[in-house]
């Protein structure tokens, strides 16, 4: 007979229904948490990227402006006495201009100089593969005459564009752009020690008689060698960059607008002038100057940009305009400053950009001196 076994294995059973929704809201909450570190990590990640983008955009342009205004006015401002001449020019199928004899001009960019919409900065110098010396004339030219008359045609090469200058500026009188031609089987016409030919037609496309003075130019006024003349704006564009547009020696114009750097959102220019002549800086302010005189006080350039971050943050982390501290000590004309700790600032235009507080934003800033200016001073 067979004896009857007990078995001693404890009785198995599954998860209740408690027990799995618990397990189920702590997964959920475990998620939950993940997620939100995750989030704002990578939250974190990308304000810090497209920080570092816009300091870099930041950079790249107050590098690029404070090279183009260090070289301004190279060939320009050899003759200080020149300065602020309204030089007209015109190339053959464009339509006539004009250009300032200067090295920097600043556009404001609102109605008033208070306003600190985005400035333009216009840069004027000469390009050339050799040394630039004034040349001066040794006899009158009038506005249909051919040829120049000078004491020394040094560094002038075929196509160099230069520009006319009269000793004394007055009404009547202004600087005019041309190039210089050769015509090698015409001796009047040929470039010589001491002539500088500025033939019209296919060669002189520059050369028109109706942008000269009336009267000419005389004995004793200058030629300016500009080589392959640079003249140069840098403005913020509608997409928020810094941009560029040219004057072409190829077609007489301004070419468009080239991008170069993007959320860059505001740019301010001063003149920075010695009002004491004493050598040094003095005075900040907007206003471009009208006379010989008054670009003769013209030292250096005070510029700032600002930069945006590219990222949209959720909230709000701009709360007002950024402040360009610009020191205790500098004196400013045509903008309101305001005391910020033991400094003086000034508010930057940043709201005409759509949620402009959900940006981060940073100034770039640098004082440029004319090196050319002081050079020839």
């Amino acid at each position: 007979m067979k004896s009857l076994r007990t078995s001693t294995r404890p009785a198995q059973r599954g998860f209740t229904l408690v027990e799995l929704m618990v397990g189920l809201v702590l997964g959920m909450l475990t998620v939950l948490v993940i997620t939100q570190v995750l989030s704002t990590a990578e939250g974190t990640k990308r304000s810090i990227t497209m920080g570092s983008d816009a300091q870099v955009n930041g950079a790249l342009s107050l590098f690029t402006l404070q090279r183009e205004i260090q070289q301004a006015g190279y060939g320009a401002t050899q003759i200080p006495e020149a300065m602020g001449c309204q030089i007209k020019g015109k190339r053959e199928g464009a339509a006539a201009f004009s250009l300032t004899l200067a090295p920097v001009v600043i556009a404001n960019g609102g109605a008033t100089p208070d306003n600190d919409a985005p400035d333009t900065i216009t840069v004027l110098q000469a390009r050339t593969s050799g040394v630039s010396t004034p040349m001066l004339l040794t006899g009158n030219h009038s506005p249909t005459d051919t040829s120049y008359a000078v004491a020394s045609s040094f560094g002038a090469v075929v196509n160099n564009m230069m520009i006319a200058v009269p000793k004394v500026q007055g009404a009547g009188t202004w600087c005019t752009l041309f190039n210089v031609t050769n015509d090698a089987s015409a001796p009047l016409l040929s470039l010589g020690p001491t002539r500088i030919p500025n033939a019209t037609g296919t060669a002189g496309p520059w050369n028109h008689s109706e942008v000269y003075p009336a009267a000419g130019y005389a004995l004793g006024d200058s030629l300016l060698n500009m080589g392959s003349l640079v003249s140069r704006t840098y403005s913020i564009s509608n997409a928020h960059s810094l941009a560029v547009a040219e004057l072409s020696a190829t077609s007489g114009i301004v070419g468009a607008a080239q991008e170069l750097y993007p959320q860059i959102v505001n740019l301010q220019a001063f003149y920075g002038k010695d009002t004491n002549s004493d050598g040094v800086v003095d005075l900040y302010d907007a206003t471009t100057p009208l006379t010989n005189d008054g670009w003769k006080q013209v030292l250096a350039i005070r510029i700032a940009v600002v930069a945006r971050s590219n990222q949209f943050e959720k909230e709000e982390v701009t709360t007002s305009a950024p402040l360009w501290d610009v020191g205790s000590t500098a004196t400013f004309n045509d903008v309101t400053t305001a005391t910020c700790g033991s400094s003086k600032c000034i508010s930057l235009k940043v709201d005409q950009i759509d949620q402009w507080k959900h940006y981060r934003y940073k100034i770039f800033d640098t004082i440029v001196p004319l090196r050319n200016v002081l050079w020839n001073s």
